[in-house]
């Protein structure tokens, strides 16, 4: 029997800040469903992203919000987000999002969707507890940048792509500290989490489907690999 494949995906992939792109989730439904037909089972984890963001400053402009506010409040977006990708699968998907990525959900159905859990993280970490929790040895991450690099690459023109790097490299660049609605490449904790089950994390651009699918099937694609 075929293992879930992680696929953590960026919520600003999902719901762009300019509103939804309904060709590309088509074609992401049709690449995902294809796999499927073949054998295939995903675990999708859908990120909160500029919607969760939004959320996060409009409350933060009318009443003090504390770390574990925020934290509550982009939870409750991400688990939003799913819901709305799991209705794009319909039958093809299990009808309840995964809260808690410790525990295996019983389902005979081939996709799977997840969401935040905890204060104190994203949904990254969530999707390397579940590569832990099914056994998977990598996670793909798809979100807006096609590469993790030196630095912010809008913010220091001379920020260079990695292709490769380990995962002490990794957290030289992000830090161990997590904010809620941070914009990092790979949120510290998962990475740490990450770095301790010896998890491999391959970075694709999310819109790129042709990519992503190379980065499925195991072949050389741009991207970074981290492990």
């Amino acid at each position: 029997m075929s293992k879930f494949k992680i696929i953590s995906i960026g919520g600003s992939i999902i719901i762009p800040p300019t509103g939804f792109d309904i060709e590309f989730l088509k074609k992401l439904r049709d690449l995902i469903i294809t796999r499927v037909k073949k054998g295939e089972k995903f675990i999708l984890v859908i990120g909160g992203g500029a919607t969760c963001r939004n959320y996060q400053n409009a409350a933060s402009q009318v009443v003090q919000m504390g770390s574990v506010d925020l934290d509550w409040l982009g939870i409750k977006a991400t688990v939003f987000n799913a819901e709305f990708v799991k209705f794009l699968f319909k039958d093809y998907a299990h009808n309840q999002i995964i809260s808690d990525p410790t525990k295996k959900v019983k389902t005979s159905k081939p996709i799977v969707l997840a969401a935040g859990w905890k204060p104190g993280c994203s949904t990254d970490n969530d999707a390397v507890l579940l590569a832990k929790t099914y056994g998977a040895k990598e996670v793909i991450n798809a979100s807006n940048i096609n590469y993790v690099y030196t630095a912010d690459p809008k913010k220091d023109p001379s920020a260079k792509p990695l292709p490769e790097l380990t995962w002490k490299e990794m957290r030289s660049i992000i830090g161990d500290k997590w904010s809620p609605g941070a914009n990092f490449p790979f949120d510290p904790i998962a990475a740490k989490t990450a770095q301790k089950l010896g998890l491999t994390v391959k970075f694709v651009k999310g819109t790129d489907l042709s990519v992503l699918a190379k980065a499925l099937d195991g072949v050389k694609f741009d991207g970074t690999v981290i492990n």
